[in-house]
């Protein structure tokens, strides 16, 4: 359970720390990062030619994302993908820990809906929600 709920609740956080970038530099910096995690995995080189070819891809699709969140949200998908592969390969992110292709597999998505919804600032939204929360209703002395 904790090697799922662990994952989702980085994503969470990374989309939370990410909130506090002000556009437009969220989305490039965001686009820059899943531009990184096509890289991920090239020391490894566990599918050969294949991990370039995937760099390449993911190469294409940040470079897209520096326009277009829906552009990033794919390239978490795609990344999502390769983790997959990579933990049924055996062949994890990160080699001293076993499970953590399998934990970035849980991880990726809730990054990639975020981005899906155009990456909007989570801490502006609750912000204004806990203010309007205390806020007194028109009409009513506090």
């Amino acid at each position: 359970m904790i090697a799922i709920l662990a994952p989702i609740l980085i994503g969470l956080l990374y989309v939370l720390l990410s909130s506090l970038i002000t556009e437009p530099h969220r989305r490039k910096f965001n686009a820059v990062l899943v531009g990184g995690a096509g890289a991920a995995y090239l020391s490894g080189g566990a599918l050969g030619p294949w991990e370039l070819l995937f760099c390449a891809v993911l190469t294409y699709v940040a470079f897209r994302g520096l326009d277009s969140w829906t552009f990033i949200g794919v390239g978490w998908l795609l990344h999502t993908g390769w983790d997959v592969v990579h933990h049924l390969k055996g062949q994890p992110i990160l080699p001293f820990a076993h499970d953590s292709s399998f934990g970035c597999a849980f991880c990726d998505p809730v990054i990639a809906i975020w981005c899906f919804t155009g990456g909007r600032s989570v801490t502006t939204a609750l912000r204004s929600r806990f203010r309007r929360v205390g806020a007194p209703e028109p009409g009513v002395p506090r």
